[in-house]
């Protein structure tokens, strides 16, 4: 309970009934929500009265103090609480990733042999600008997959120095290019292909192939037939663009249609449509909104259209928002070409909405499937191991020996189902004398609390379940090791392996096994843990193995790198590689090299 709700609530009252922005802060004066109104006395005076959902009741219980900007119009409160959420990225508003990045295509025309560059900002510098489309990396296919298209050239060379100077590249002779870079092609030539790949880039692909359909057969009748084929094979070309072509016109879209559907992950879609046919769609998943549908999908749409920066002729949406003729306003200001912002209630249009929706409602449902899958699961683990709790968080140990040498343990760490890799950890054991599993087992728990007890990272936590690799001793000598901590009530079970090594079974730490073959769930998340736990603690003895081995073997006078790694992969330890004959040593290496390692490990045999 917020013991500042009276106070909040009485400067609340004396507020004006005007339109106006609103900033909530914490204790610590962070921003925590803006939000805008038509009246702030009763926007505001809401938050500290009456019933509220979960989310709402959550802001307001950290709210320490808020203050207001009183505007003259809901216009002008629209466009600050904007700039506002946008500087300080409060953390209970909407905020879509705003790392996607939309950049322009920019083709200044103006030079003699114009190329097409990435920019991330329109300017009015007199060249032409396209977009924005999708990522870099995506946009600089577009170019590429455009320019290959109309034969333009996608290499480095510079034109027209370099024209008539070299060889053509491979390009060329792949007949991804015209060869501009050969004598006999003229500047006007290469402005017509170019003009070409700009009404691609414009999304005005049907009305070229009409062109060049009318060129073709001109050319035809006019009996150049190979001017026809070059126009044919150019149709063909552009009429291959596929998807990039269904991107491109994306951007030009003269109808977006928003979907937002409220599910365990929210969902926020657009689908862009050009001549009523579908071009793209976009999608983002996010936590539930704070606010009401109508003013969430207000908050998400100027968010997404001005990271966008293209805006098509109307925007539908799902559910009616307040501000509608303020946001049709903001966005035909900003776009140059008149917007309309409307909820569309019969016909074909409310159709598209509803496909928007749908789109919003399976994208949601799809992200939420997997969550709640593994949910269930830690569940009906719960219930099979008859745990207290839920195990959100599961620790796993298994130790690695190889004879006596280098005995390493693993720990990895699942948490709500899914592997926390910044919390895994490695271990060396310490004075263990032989390949004892139980005495490296109650030795890295040991140490685990160790590291728990002093609060160092990775270790902080304590887990709710304890898997181990290996039968009842293994989990005996983990509860030994345990006995009179802090962690000794923490629920520990050994993982039982079947003849294909996979977990088909948990012991208990008195013997008692608990199948899981038949939970087909529990089965797929145990045997994930186990086989998660087996190669991290391999990979640590290997890496450990190649460093000794390899230190030792780079004595040897004449056993390079490559040598070593021969070596190692082919008999594998260097007892091996000890015991070897020179013809076995000859077998992998080069002779002089298989002298020189028997010579070293039977120096002390020639002396006698």
């Amino acid at each position: 309970m917020n013991q500042k709700l009276p106070e909040l609530r009485e400067k609340a009252n004396r507020l004006p009934l005007l339109p106006g922005v609103y900033i909530m802060k914490d204790a610590r004066g962070e921003v925590i929500y803006v939000g805008k109104a038509k009246a702030l006395k009763n926007r505001v005076s809401s938050y500290f009265r009456g019933e509220h959902l979960p989310k709402v009741a959550a802001m307001a219980d950290k709210v320490d103090d808020f203050d207001v900007i009183v505007v003259t119009s809901e216009f002008e409160a629209l466009v600050l609480e904007n700039s506002l959420i946008k500087r300080h990225k409060p953390y209970y508003n909407i905020l879509l990733k705003d790392d996607k990045g939309y950049p322009y295509i920019r083709l200044d025309a103006r030079s003699e042999y114009p190329t097409f560059s990435l920019t991330n900002r329109y300017a009015k510098d007199g060249a032409r600008y396209f977009g924005p489309f999708g990522g870099r990396a995506q946009s600089r296919d577009i170019i590429d997959t455009v320019c290959k298209a109309l034969l333009l050239p996608t290499c480095t060379r510079k034109f027209p120095r370099d024209i008539g100077k070299q060889r053509p590249c491979l390009n060329y002779h792949m007949g991804a290019c015209a060869g501009w870079c050969m004598a006999g092609h003229t500047s006007e030539e290469y402005h017509a292909a170019m003009e070409q790949a700009a009404m691609i880039l414009s999304g005005k692909t049907k009305q070229l192939t009409e062109e060049l359909t009318e060129k073709m057969l001109s050319a035809s009748e006019e009996l150049k037939f190979e001017l026809a084929a070059s126009y044919r094979d150019r149709i063909r070309a552009i009429e291959g663009l596929g998807n990039r072509q269904r991107v491109i016109s994306a951007v030009y879209a003269d109808t977006d249609a928003v979907g937002f559907y409220r599910g365990a992950k929210s969902c926020f879609s657009v689908l862009h449509f050009v001549g009523g046919d579908l071009a793209a769609k976009d999608f983002e998943l996010m936590e539930e909104p704070l606010e009401e549908d109508g003013e969430a999908v207000s908050g998400l749409v100027r968010q997404y259209y001005s990271q966008r920066g293209a805006w098509p002729k109307y925007i539908l949406l799902p559910t009616e928002a307040e501000d509608a003729e303020a946001l049709s306003q903001l966005f035909t200001e900003l776009s140059g070409h008149k917007v309309s912002v409307e909820t569309p209630k019969r016909g074909d249009r409310l159709r598209l909405v509803e496909s928007a929706v749908t789109n919003a409602r399976e994208e949601s449902e799809r992200a939420a499937t997997g969550a709640q899958k593994t949910l269930k699961t830690l569940e009906w683990l719960q219930k099979t191991l008859e745990l207290p709790s839920m195990p959100e968080r599961i620790e796993a140990f298994d130790v690695s020996n190889l004879g006596s040498e280098g005995i390493v343990a693993a720990m990895t760490v699942f948490v709500r189902g899914r592997p926390l890799k910044r919390d895994y950890r490695k271990f060396k054991m310490k004075d263990v004398a032989g390949p004892d599993d139980y005495a490296s087992m109650r030795q890295v728990v040991t140490r685990r609390f160790v590291h728990y007890k002093a609060g160092d990272k990775g270790f902080d936590e304590a887990p709710d379940l304890l898997l181990i690799d290996g039968g009842r001793g293994q989990v005996s000598a983990v509860q030994a090791a345990l006995a009179g901590t802090q962690l000794a009530d923490v629920p520990m079970f050994g993982m039982v392996k079947d003849d294909r090594h996979r977990t088909r079974a948990l012991v208990t730490p008195e013997g008692r096994e608990i199948g899981i073959v038949t939970q087909q769930a529990v089965f797929s998340l145990i045997g994930q843990i186990q086989e998660e736990t087996h190669r991290f603690a391999i990979e640590y003895q290997r890496s450990l193995r190649n460093e000794s081995f390899g230190s030792e073997l780079s004595a040897i006078p004449g056993v390079g790198s490559v040598r070593k790694n021969e070596l190692l992969c082919s008999f594998k330890t260097i007892k091996a590689i000890k015991n070897a004959g020179l013809d076995e040593l000859s077998a992998v290496v080069p002779k002089n090299t298989a002298k020189a390692v028997f010579e070293y490990y039977h120096k002390d045999e020639e002396k006698k």
